[in-house]
């Protein structure tokens, strides 16, 4: 028989937290966060705790850490300031670019430049998005929570954009076309490629079938 790593979570280091949360929570979608300073200045930076919370009202929430010394970095300071922000969907032939991003730039520096994507006009906020992403989310913040060292950045989606090479009927999205990528621990990232269908039973179908014993 197999051992088993058996540890209070108390008597982990954060570090050694992280490490194991990261490595078995995958893959993680990608929150490409677009912000605007209020004076002005663009930032885009990768978020891999990020996540859909809510389809009404439609919301988002991504979390950040802080940078040394406990300086917000320069998406958790543009959000809270402006409380707004884009969410930008991560393809494949972005990958390159988002990991660009991710680099610890000087602040006020403006990584649209740096991974050589361009910032286009949003419709409801003043933040940009990523003009090659083919989804993006315009958030407002509607909540910010505080959880031990990170940040939780709630915003609710008040204007979608879907590109058409991406959009199926009935308001679908066609995973093959949009191509995303997906984050694993460390530097590693995947693509869903392999991809397969379950239907959802139903508990009377499996009750005729035999599969749930009767009590």
């Amino acid at each position: 028989m197999l051992g088993a790593m058996e540890v209070s979570a108390a008597s982990l280091t954060p570090r050694q937290l992280y490490k194991l949360m990261t490595g078995s929570i995958v893959p993680r979608p990608i929150g490409w966060i677009s912000t605007r300073s209020k004076e002005g200045a663009f930032n885009l930076a990768p978020f891999s705790y990020f996540i859909a919370v809510s389809s009404d009202p439609p919301t988002l929430m991504f979390s950040s850490g802080m940078r040394g010394a406990g300086t917000p970095k320069d998406t958790l300071k543009n959000a809270r300031e402006t409380e707004e922000f884009v969410a930008n969907i991560v393809t494949a032939d972005l990958a390159e670019a988002m990991n660009i991003t991710a680099i610890d730039a000087p602040p006020g520096t403006s990584e649209f430049e740096l991974a050589g994507v361009t910032p286009s006009a949003s419709t409801e906020v003043a933040a940009p998005r990523v003009l090659e992403s083919p989804i993006h989310f315009e958030c407002k913040v509607s909540h910010v929570l505080e959880i031990g060292s990170n940040i939780l950045v709630f915003g609710q989606i008040v204007h979608i954009h879907v590109d058409d090479s991406v959009l199926l009927s009935g308001d679908k999205i066609d995973i093959e076309k949009l191509r995303p990528v997906g984050r694993l621990a460390g530097s590693g990232y995947v693509h869903i490629s392999d991809l397969f269908e379950m239907e959802r039973p139903a508990y009377s179908d499996a009750v005729v079938q035999g599969d749930v014993a009767e009590s």
